[in-house]
């Protein structure tokens, strides 16, 4: 039961028809009384057999296998859609297979794909983590945890930009920093990093070396705060993304490129394909003959490399380790690097369109409509650690997630604090762990529910139709969001499932007693609503689950307010 088995239904009717579609849509009717699936396919085929839409859609009503598609009838509405409903056997059949299946609902396979790297947050190691990090951190995580539950292998990696001018304006930022904390009467360079962080670092650095660079104007000395300030704040954002429950495979510094010599090795590789050309002093690539807008230098009259050459360097080293597929999560602020990139991996020979992109907006923080941009950690911004200490890790990663990457994302401090069901998570939660009081007041464990010699057939009330279809719907949802690169859709599902949960619920239990609802006296329709109530909690906590989220067993009323 599934729109998946439609589909392939009305494809083998449309092959009897002489007709290859593999484009078939389908929708839900917002009218319940039109059945359970729609479809216009036979408009669409209208000028293509020369035929009148209807007619079609009559052919394709006798041609189309109910059986194989789990659909008791079969309608021709208007002037050519075609509206199936589905069987009560198909529908009830559902639920068993959700119980079985357990944590594996929802899972795919693939065959034949080869590994993928998921590359994101790579932030600069400046500083903490801010929320336009923390948006990619979650959606990153998510990103990878879709793919593994759509059946592929992930790597997890983390670019740490540990080279170039910022690394030096940071060490310069400290120096100052060290010399206040020792007594000095110096100013931070104006384009340097102002959070009282850098304080924190330059006190710690004066801790474990003491005051002997207090007046060392050396390259040397500057070079010591810098390797200590990266490793510093390398174990800041490394904390955070930990407490955030994001993890990696690898955390690969762009350092290492120029002490192993890759960055020096792709200057000669790319000099090798004729498209390197010295232009006032500088040497260039020509990305145009690869549809960038203009050519980009590689390295400057000085001979150090632009920020372009490391990162071609470094995704040839992802291609050259095996991964041939490659993610990368990133701001929409490098929308810039994309073109580049590609085409100086094209100039080496790698395919177009590696590696692909995945761009999200930045992120405004709100109290009461008004942004909130001061961090007394960050000194300029909301750092991810703020949210995490002030809504906590399953509201900060579910309003990261529920919007789409490449939408403007404005992050409600008021809605992420609310503690009743209007927030969309704690809706979801709730309805998690309203399922297991149930189940505690049933004196049943979950996870001993079992559908061997349980009546499913039982379960016909409308609302119970209606909550297994929406169950039966995750395992295609997760492989859509895992094709689209879009958590966004998990989360819309789980609180539209968490409204059709209440939807049945309250339905049958306008007091709140769970004994109205599920546990009635009938004991076979008993049985049958404690598997949907298992079903149910299946589907919500492999969701959750997959989210990166929790899926609590009890909730208190003044945490989360039922409807």
């Amino acid at each position: 039961m599934s729109e998946d088995s439609i589909r392939k239904a009305l494809e083998a009717a449309l092959a009897d028809m002489g007709v290859s579609r593999t484009d078939v849509h389908l929708e839900r009717p917002r009218d319940p009384e039109h059945g359970d699936w729609a479809t216009n396919v036979a408009m669409t085929l209208a000028g293509i057999l020369r035929r009148a839409p209807r007619q079609i859609a009559e052919e394709l009503r006798d041609r189309f296998d109910r059986d194989a598609a789990g659909v008791s009838e079969v309608e021709v509405a208007g002037p050519g859609f075609l509206n199936f409903r589905l069987s009560a056997d198909a529908v009830t059949a559902t639920v068993g297979r959700i119980v079985d299946a357990d944590e594996a609902w929802g899972r795919g396979t693939t065959t034949g794909e080869s590994p993928v790297i998921v590359e994101w947050v790579s932030a600069n190691p400046t500083g903490p983590l801010h929320a336009g990090h923390g948006r990619q951190a979650a959606l990153g995580d998510a990103v990878c945890a879709l793919l593994e539950w759509t059946g592929h292998e992930v790597h997890r990696e983390f670019y740490y930009n540990d080279s170039g001018k910022q690394m030096d304006r940071l060490a310069e930022s400290v120096r100052a920093r060290y010399r206040q904390v020792c007594g000095d009467e110096v100013e931070v360079p104006e384009d340097g990093y102002q959070g009282e962080y850098v304080t924190d670092v330059a006190r710690a650095f004066l801790e474990q070396e003491g005051d002997g660079y207090r007046l060392d104007d050396s390259q040397e000395a500057l070079d010591a705060m810098r390797i200590f300030a990266v490793k510093a704040l390398r174990r800041v954002q490394n904390d955070d993304l930990a407490d955030f429950r994001v993890r990696f495979d690898r955390f690969y510094l762009e350092s290492s490129l120029y002490a192993e010599g890759r960055v020096d090795d792709t200057v000669a590789r790319l000099r090798e394909t004729g498209l390197v050309y010295e232009h006032e002093g500088a040497t260039w690539l020509r990305t145009t003959d690869f549809g960038d807008d203009k050519d980009r230098v590689m390295l400057r009259s000085d001979g150090t490399a632009t920020y372009f050459l490391p990162d071609v360097a470094y995704h040839l080293t992802k291609w050259e380790r095996g991964f041939h597929r490659a993610i990368n999560v990133q701001g929409a602020d490098h929308h810039g690097t994309v073109a580049r990139v590609r085409a100086g991996l094209r100039a080496l020979g790698l395919p177009e369109g590696y590696p692909e992109y995945l761009l999200h907006q930045m992120v405004r923080v709100e109290r009461e409509g008004v942004e909130v941009k001061v961090s007394k950690r960050a000194g300029s911004y909301t750092t991810l650690r703020d949210l995490i200490d002030e809504v906590g890790v399953d509201v900060t990663r579910w309003f990261f997630l529920m919007r789409k990457a490449e939408g403007h994302l404005v992050f409600d401090m008021d809605a992420a604090l609310d503690r009743s069901d209007k927030n969309p998570l704690y809706k979801v939660q709730y309805a998690h762990a309203r399922m297991h009081s149930i189940f505690g007041k049933a004196g049943v464990d979950p996870g001993d529910v079992v559908t061997e010699g349980v009546d499913l057939g039982l379960l016909t009330d409308p609302h119970e139709r209606d909550l297994i279809q929406q169950l039966a719907a995750f395992p295609e949802v997760v492989a859509r969001a895992s094709e689209g690169r879009a958590p966004h859709l998990v989360c819309d599902y789980l609180e539209q499932t968490a409204g059709a949960v209440n939807g049945w619920y309250h339905a049958g239990n306008p007091g709140r007693n769970p004994e109205l609802a599920v546990l009635v006296a009938d004991p076979a329709l008993r049985s049958a609503r404690l598997v949907l109530a298992r079903a149910v909690q299946v589907v919500l906590r492999n969701g959750l689950t997959l989210l990166g989220l929790s899926a609590p067993t009890r909730m208190e009323r003044g945490e989360a307010e039922a409807d």
